[in-house]
């Protein structure tokens, strides 16, 4: 898996800044720029996030490119409806390589049903070769492929639907996949908007769970592992 943010709102906290200070002040838009020179971002900022003035933080997106994760982790994640996505095409491009999947560590782990899986997987690749060498077209040559299947996805979300993400992605409940996914999201968001970001990640990690008898247990210890991220 690779995880990269190709691009984001330039200043992301000034810009988020400008737009909170919009809403309290008679300035004209274009003295705004003065109003918030010299300003702690970190005591603003930290400010409106907790009064919950919250939608001044979509003002703020982030692009992010990441491959290496199967399709089952993809599915999961446009179901985030605030976002957009650009897909890898199943109907277009050539996923005859047996080698691009994604290997669950708990199948890893038995060598027995690893072995299996993997022979599986290469019978799977090679019957999809067979048939679009055959001139079966690849959008229906697809059908076999197995969730598995490795993807390439470009993700955009603003600030606000990040921080939604986060709290359900990053907690131990979400699937393994995504949550190193997410996880690694956040690390690179933090380095550009660290204020924003600053109690991102699960629920626990700015108040208590929320997983009620579900919980993991492990509050203090995911919680140092967010605030050290």
């Amino acid at each position: 898996m690779k995880v990269t943010l190709l691009n984001c709102t330039p200043d992301p906290e000034k810009t988020v800044s400008l737009a909170a200070k919009l809403c309290y002040s008679d300035s004209a838009i274009g003295e705004l720029e003065d109003r918030v020179k010299g300003i702690s971002y970190e005591n603003f900022l930290g400010k409106i996030i907790k009064m919950g003035h919250l939608s001044v933080l979509e003002h703020a997106s982030f692009t992010f490119g990441i491959e290496g994760i199967s399709r089952t982790t993809s599915h999961q994640l446009v179901r985030h409806r605030l976002a957009s996505y650009s897909q890898q095409s199943q109907r277009y491009v050539d996923l005859g390589r047996a080698n691009e999947y994604v290997l669950p560590p708990s199948i890893e782990s038995d060598a027995g049903a690893a072995k299996r899986f993997n022979d599986l997987i290469a019978r799977i690749h090679e019957l999809y070769k067979e048939m679009v060498s055959s001139g079966i077209p690849r959008e229906d040559a697809r059908y076999i492929l197995p969730n598995a299947a490795c993807t390439k996805i470009i993700v955009t979300m603003n600030a606000r639907e990040l921080l939604h993400f986060f709290t359900l992605r990053c907690c131990e409940r979400a699937q393994w996949e995504i949550r190193k996914m997410s996880t690694e999201m956040l690390r690179l968001v933090k380095r550009k908007a660290p204020t924003i970001f600053r109690d991102a990640g699960p629920s626990c990690v700015a108040g208590p769970c929320s997983e009620g008898e579900m919980t993991c247990g492990r509050p203090k210890e995911i919680r140092d592992k967010f605030k050290r991220l």
